[in-house]
């Protein structure tokens, strides 16, 4: 059936860069990838992350380790996984460029369209329009007029390339996988990628949704913000050495390989656990666009893979009962489509409930360290293997 994916086009410098991991899981992600037909090319690309998981207190203490035999979730970089769908989708079925301003339902005769306004690329009317364009949707608007809310935590992303030859001590610390230590309320955690490379992530939590403002840390890059993070008594000043090693050279190594580039800090944000919105015919929502959450539960892109899965099989079942057929075809998918976001909702708000506590039991606590060693541990079969 004739279909367009309008979006920005990102760079070949963006592509190359290193970047965060994403742990396909069997129900969702690997069966959206299994019937694109693209399993088999995927596996190869699996290999720059193992699926290990490292848990530390604030001084580096290790409290758990594993070597990913909890369960079968191959990790797959973002931007090989864009580039995997991508090559596999026709290259005219792609519009290149578009950046959605904003998207207006209108009714003519009786027949609902959704009018998708792209500034200098015009205006486009379509009989369906699924919003998968993230936290801040425009398509979400023409539903509900609920925004996502600050969850309470920071992130900052850096990187260390080639850190096993660079730094051997850190790279046996931060492992092969997943890494975390865990302390006061924050967090600072790694992931292997692409280029023998660590991308870690300081996890701060903070009332202050204005965070790198209040700490006088906006515009400055990620060597400059290096002295705050490890001096200020509310950040990381009662962490251990090593693990502030960890961070300096993380922020050195960041700010060497992006000169002149302030430091990525980000606020995290999540819609409503629960929300919902009144059925409109010929627009829907899936992905972060409907149910954004945080990463602790590592369910973002399986949901969104899940969510695409089961809503391309709805919209298949209707085109071909409609035989190509314009009014006939949105009749028919219109009750697909609202049987499909009630079964969403519900699979949303399940993973959306499992983040929250996830969330609280990293971060809530002051022993978080123990008590995500012992959740590890919770899971390991009486034959399996663990620190």
């Amino acid at each position: 059936m004739p279909s367009s994916l309008l979006r920005p086009k990102p760079t070949d410098e963006d592509l190359a860069k290193p970047v965060g991991m994403l742990d396909l899981h069997e129900e969702s992600g690997l069966a959206a990838i299994r019937e694109c037909g693209v399993y088999d090319a995927f596996l190869p690309l699996t290999g720059e992350c193992a699926e290990s998981n490292i848990v530390a207190d604030q001084d580096g203490n290790l409290l758990w380790a594993d070597q990913g035999e909890l369960s079968l979730r191959p990790e797959i970089s973002r931007n090989a996984l864009h580039r995997l769908l991508v090559s596999n989708l026709p290259p005219e079925s792609i519009q290149w460029s578009h950046k959605l301003v904003s998207a207006t339902s209108i009714t003519v005769s009786g027949h609902t369209e959704t009018e998708l306004d792209f500034g200098a690329h015009g205006k486009h009317t379509f009989d369906l329009v699924i919003g998968a364009d993230g936290a801040w949707s425009k398509v979400r608007n023409v539903l509900t007029d609920v925004k996502p809310r600050y969850s309470g935590i920071q992130n900052i992303n850096v990187t260390i390339r080639h850190i096993t030859s660079k730094y051997p001590k850190l790279a046996e610390l931060v492992g092969a996988g997943t890494f975390m230590a865990l302390g006061t309320k924050h967090g600072v955690m790694s992931q292997r990628t692409s280029q023998d490379s660590a991308r870690i992530y300081f996890v701060l939590s903070t009332a202050d949704e204005h965070f790198a403002t209040v700490f006088g840390l906006e515009g400055k890059s990620a060597e400059q913000a290096k002295d705050i993070l490890l001096n200020h008594d509310a950040l990381l000043k009662p962490w251990g050495s090593i693990i502030k090693e960890l961070v300096a050279v993380a922020c050195d190594e960041e700010s060497a390989d992006n000169p002149g580039t302030a430091a990525d800090i980000k606020p995290l944000y999540m819609l409503p656990v629960g929300h919902t919105w009144e059925n409109r015919p010929g627009v829907t929502l899936i992905g972060d666009a409907s149910h954004l959450m945080c990463p602790w539960a590592g369910e973002g892109v399986n949901l969104a893979m899940w969510d695409s899965l089961l809503l391309s099989r709805a919209i298949i079942q209707a085109y071909e009962g409609a035989e190509g057929e314009s009014r006939s075809f949105q009749s028919a998918l219109d009750p697909l489509v609202k049987a499909f976001e009630v079964d969403m909702w519900a699979r949303a708000k399940e993973k959306a409930d499992e983040t929250v506590a996830n969330c609280e039991l990293m971060f809530g606590g002051d022993d978080s360290a123990k008590a995500m060693a012992d959740m590890f541990k919770s899971f390991m079969s009486p034959q399996g293997s663990g620190l």
